[in-house]
């Protein structure tokens, strides 16, 4: 199951509410490619499509489609911000490896941090 952590919660809470419009929840979404093999995406949604799944965190609707979730399952989706970045982080045990610098290649479009 793909977890979130406070922070990552609040994040999206917060876009949500910046959002004015109605939303239903965030769609996260994986595909194959970058140095991990794994290339992460996130979006807003109006509605859930058939066969997603929808996770309840903490007030916020994640929706997964099957083929990411698979690849989702056990991973954990943080949101860090040192002041200087912020971003969404994608800590996954399916991923085949990260950056050197921590990011994952969709952060840095490929292992060039």
């Amino acid at each position: 199951m793909l977890e979130l952590t406070g922070s990552a919660v609040e994040a999206m809470k917060s876009v949500l509410r910046d959002t004015g419009d109605y939303v239903y929840g965030i769609r996260v979404m994986v595909s194959v490619g970058g140095c991990s093999g794994l290339q992460y995406r996130m979006g807003l949604e109006n509605a859930a499509e058939e066969g997603d799944e929808v996770i309840d965190a903490g007030g916020v609707k994640v929706l997964v489609d099957a083929e990411s979730l698979s690849w989702l399952e056990g991973a954990e989706i943080d949101f860090k911000d040192d002041g200087v970045e912020a971003g969404f982080v994608f800590n996954n045990p399916n991923a085949l490896g990260r950056c050197s610098c921590g990011k994952s290649p969709a952060e840095t479009g490929g292992c060039s941090c």
